[in-house]
């Protein structure tokens, strides 16, 4: 079974074989870790977006380019509306997606950062169990999976993931 650390830092710095992207649907680059991503990889990773579109839930691939990381994966996570929409399968999907195709392209490192707790209103204190139980079972069917990094840019965050990974 794989590892799962936790870091509380920037994403687009990380020597892994893929970042996941907390996008939206149409991949076209946006606010909070969607913009760092496309603005630290370049504009050829905008050009190849371009090309997908991705249903929230879903995961698509693409090119590293400028980013230390040779993939990112692309999730497009769920508004939150309250809980009574379906958020919180959209968002376990988001992560189970991530990591089945992340393993079908030979991906042994990956990180995550916080899918949907941004503009998308997700609270964090609901979000990060759904990831870490879905990173959990992802591993657990996953071998090959060798680390799978949670990445918190706020301190909040990630004494909430913290606590949970504890628990």
């Amino acid at each position: 079974m794989g590892r799962i650390e936790l870091l509380l830092g920037d994403i687009t710095g990380l020597d892994v074989d893929a970042i996941v992207n907390a996008a939206n649907t149409s991949l076209s680059g946006g606010g909070g870790v969607d913009g760092a991503i496309h603005r630290r990889a370049g504009p050829e990773l905008l050009a190849e977006c371009r090309t997908l579109g991705c249903p929230t839930g879903e995961a698509r691939m693409t090119r590293g380019y400028r980013l230390p990381a040779r993939h990112v994966i692309h999730v497009a996570g769920p508004r939150w509306h309250g809980g009574g929409r379906g958020e919180e399968a959209l968002l376990e999907k988001c992560y189970e997606n991530a990591l089945s195709l992340a393993v079908r392209h030979g991906v042994r490192t990956i990180a995550f950062p916080c899918i949907s707790t941004g503009v998308y209103g997700y609270p964090i204190d609901q979000a990060a169990p759904v990831a870490v139980r879905a990173v959990r079972q992802g591993l657990r069917t996953a071998p090959s999976l060798e680390r799978v990094v949670l990445v918190c840019f706020s301190r909040p965050d990630f004494e909430c993931y913290q606590s949970i990974l504890k628990g």
